[in-house]
């Protein structure tokens, strides 16, 4: 007797549907999966036969055949156990059930308990745009999928628990749903832009960053408050919305990163890798094709503190992301696409010791080798950063002043009132900040007076500037003219963008 059961296997952040086509037949003993599985899938069938024992029901001691089809697509992970597990109940007649259009996701313990998964909810909203309305998972993926509107899920604990549901000793109640809103809560951070002290001009520049959704660099000298500037950014972002929040949770859903007690994420994220980072941890890939740091950093921050010590091709591996906001991962495995719409945050020293330019300490470079240090980020790189600020010393007097400076509460606010003019101007042209324009945005949305085409053709020449870095330059001074609630760039926010271009 044939049985056929309905799974998902993930191919990047897309789930893609698999039948489970099990066959229990005369012949030897045997138990064999077909269908391109990878090593874990095939390890699956040692411990289906073991939960199914140790769940009080009998192991097939005929022969058992599992095709997963499609035949031609790879099904990865353990995410099919549950599936493999029913089939050959249903196959060998211990389970009665219509299961058709319901999806069995689950990774069995030996003892038949069902452990959590990754990847539920990307699998769920790829299900559910197949048209598949009722799932089986994991009691522990419940809250994860509990975000998931218009569909039926069941949770249990256990492979008994799914066979008694299905038998009508115990039936499942559907988990209960949560609404991102009532649950959203403001977002808690270890620092806050109030305990910066100094650096007007720096935190200045953050919050244009922020406001437009532009890249940044810092440039100072060692202990200046660069890392503790970057690491409040997410302090002063806007909230998510539940777009965001589901394309950030997909991504680490999929990773394997997501907190248990939240289900969703809820908080930008702040992904700040070590320089020693490769470039495929940066990208993502591997032979399993994950996302990298850019991916996970989607709709939030990527720090890279100290650029220059990252490897080179770590670093120009940034240059399609930042101008596409996504990225394709190809290896000899596959091909996918994720997501890496991110703030990119950098910090470096002036120079290798970090005094160069300095007032109070002396510099022992040569000047070779600060061009040397300084020549280890490209000028492709630099000109996708928007923003580039030198980070002062702070004085003695301002670091021991009691007087606070505004906090980051304060200043999203004045955040939240930028963003929302750039939504509301670039609601039919499918982008949300000032830094996503192309060149048509700029041409509709960026009308130039005489005055400011004479500031930015003295500028282009002056610095030998690229027509990338002019778009950029423009593009920061219609966020600063946001801010000051202007429609028209004026000659003020040219000014002050062109200061950003060089530290």
């Amino acid at each position: 007797m044939i049985a056929k059961v309905l799974t998902y296997t993930l191919i990047g952040l897309k789930g893609v549907p698999v039948s489970v086509e099990v066959d229990v037949n005369n012949g030897l003993p045997a138990f064999e999966v077909v269908g391109l599985a990878d090593t874990a899938v095939k390890e699956s069938k040692e411990r289906v036969r073991t939960a199914i024992k140790n769940s009080g029901r009998q192991v097939p001691t005929r022969r058992v055949t599992i095709n997963l089809a499609p035949a031609d697509i790879k099904k990865e992970g353990s995410s099919l156990d549950l599936a493999l597990a029913v089939g050959v109940l249903k196959s060998s007649g211990q389970l009665i059930a219509d299961t058709d259009r319901v999806v069995f996701l689950g990774e069995l313990s030996l003892d038949g308990s069902l452990r959590r998964i990754n990847g539920v909810l990307p699998t769920l909203i790829s299900a559910t745009e197949e048209g598949y309305k009722k799932f089986i998972i994991p009691k522990d993926n419940e809250k994860e999928a509990s975000f998931v509107d218009g569909i039926e899920v069941l949770s249990a604990k256990s492979l008994t628990e799914v066979v008694d549901h299905f038998s009508g000793l115990n039936p499942l109640t559907p988990i209960e749903k949560h609404d991102y809103k009532s649950k959203s809560a403001k977002n808690l951070y270890d620092t806050d832009l109030s305990l910066v002290k100094g650096q007007t001009v720096a935190k200045r520049a953050l919050e244009v960053a922020v406001s437009g959704g532009h890249n940044l660099l810092f440039v100072g000298a060692p202990g200046t408050g660069k890392t503790m500037l970057a690491k409040c950014i997410p302090t002063i972002m806007p909230d998510m919305t539940f777009q965001e929040a589901l394309e950030t949770t997909k991504i680490h859903s999929v990773a394997g990163m997501l907190k248990d007690s939240d289900g969703i994420v809820f908080s930008r994220p702040f992904r700040s890798p070590h320089h020693t980072a490769t470039t495929v941890s940066m990208t993502g890939g591997s032979a399993s094709l994950r996302p990298g740091e850019i991916s996970l950093a989607h709709n939030g921050v990527l720090f890279l503190d100290e650029m220059p010590e990252y490897s080179r091709a770590t670093l120009e591996s940034l240059r399609q992301p930042l101008e596409d906001g996504d990225i394709t991962v190809s290896r000899a495995s596959g091909s996918v696409d994720y997501p890496a719409n991110f703030i990119l945050c950098g910090s470096m020293n002036p120079c290798p010791c970090g005094n160069y330019g300095s007032s109070d300490r002396e510099c022992t470079c040569t000047p070779a080798q600060i061009s040397k240090y300084k020549a280890k980020i490209s000028g492709p790189l630099l000109d996708r950063i928007d923003i580039q600020v030198e980070v002062d010393s702070v004085k003695y007097t301002e670091l021991s002043g009691q007087t606070l400076g505004e906090t980051s509460e304060q200043v999203r606010q004045r955040v939240n009132r930028t963003r929302l003019i750039q939504k509301e101007r670039f609601k039919n042209d499918g982008i949300t900040t000032n830094a996503d324009m192309g060149e048509k945005h700029i041409k509709k949305y960026c009308k130039l007076s005489n005055e400011c085409e004479r500031i930015l053709k003295s500028t282009y020449e002056s610095l030998h500037l690229s027509p990338r870095a002019r778009s950029r330059i423009i593009k920061v001074a219609r966020t600063i003219a946001d801010m000051d609630l202007y429609d028209d760039i004026r000659p003020e926010h040219i000014l002050e963008a062109v200061s950003y271009r060089h530290s």
